[in-house]
């Protein structure tokens, strides 16, 4: 029997990207075999880690967060370039997962970042993990800016939220996306208009914006497998919410890749 094998697309979108681990447990429940990775933002941190071969920790770990430890992680600055620097979450993490080199994990994975002083992505195969994550998730006006050489690097998401463009394919095998930016409710979004302040109206443009690139993508790749995660699943910061995050994602992608083996066998 041949082996099922998976290139694995991770898109940006704060806490809601734990749901990827959720995914990649329903892939390898599945049977599939995980070939090559490319992430944004969250999904460079999840995918990253995954990749390496460090997910147990991180779930363990994430399992124990409660609100006051995802507020003690946030190491806020006076900077102009942001809120918050982003070193104490990824110095707690390299704790129980040392740092390592791109190029030595495993599984080929590709970190996608965005140069915004020269307005292209920036993407990543080798180098120090950690230091392709912190610019990966730096969300403009929250986190401060990486300096690299002559880039000013930010949230990969900006510019590409669901890189599908950088992945590694290999023939024969199953495209599958994990899709952050999926709809949110009617009745979410009439709250957004009742109760937004400054944040939530820059936030929700900013989400809208990254909605519109990835439609984009989705149309120009046509994925074999597209999981879509309610925008609504969680806020931004609500990693403490990891366990039931988690199994959202894992049920989203039991349910598409049902539907996959069932067009599979309709159309061997």
């Amino acid at each position: 029997m041949k082996k099922k094998l998976v290139s694995l697309v991770l898109s940006s979108g704060g806490a809601r990207g734990l749901s990827h681990i959720g995914v990649i447990e329903a892939l390898e429940e599945k049977g599939y075999e995980i070939v090559s990775i490319s992430g944004s933002s969250i999904g460079t941190l999840v995918g990253g880690i995954y990749a390496m071969g460090k997910l147990p920790q991180f779930k363990e770990w994430l399992m124990t967060l409660k609100p006051k430890d995802v507020f003690q992680l946030m190491d806020l600055t006076w900077s102009s370039g942001g809120m918050m620097k982003g070193e104490r979450v990824l110095n707690t993490l390299k704790k129980f997962i040392p740092d390592q080199p791109i190029e030595t994990f495993p599984i080929p994975f590709a970190a996608v970042t965005t140069d915004i002083l020269n307005e292209e992505e920036v993407v990543f195969r080798s180098g120090s993990f950690y230091e392709v994550v912190r610019a990966s998730i730096a969300i403009p006006a929250i986190f401060t800016p990486v300096k690299l050489k002559d880039n000013l690097l930010i949230d990969g998401g900006v510019l590409n939220p669901l890189p599908i463009s950088h992945l590694l394919r290999i023939p024969n095998d199953i495209l599958v996306v994990v899709n952050l930016n999926g709809k949110v409710s009617a009745s979410l979004l009439e709250q957004q208009k009742q109760h937004s302040g400054y944040f939530s109206l820059l936030q929700h443009a900013y989400f809208s914006m990254r909605h519109q690139l990835v439609k984009l993508t989705l149309e120009l790749y046509k994925p074999d497998v597209v999981i879509d995660i309610p925008r609504n699943l969680s806020g931004v910061w609500e990693y403490h919410k990891a366990s039931s995050i988690i199994s959202e994602g894992k049920l989203l992608a039991l349910h598409q890749l049902d539907l996959l083996e069932a067009r599979n066998v309709s159309h061997p």
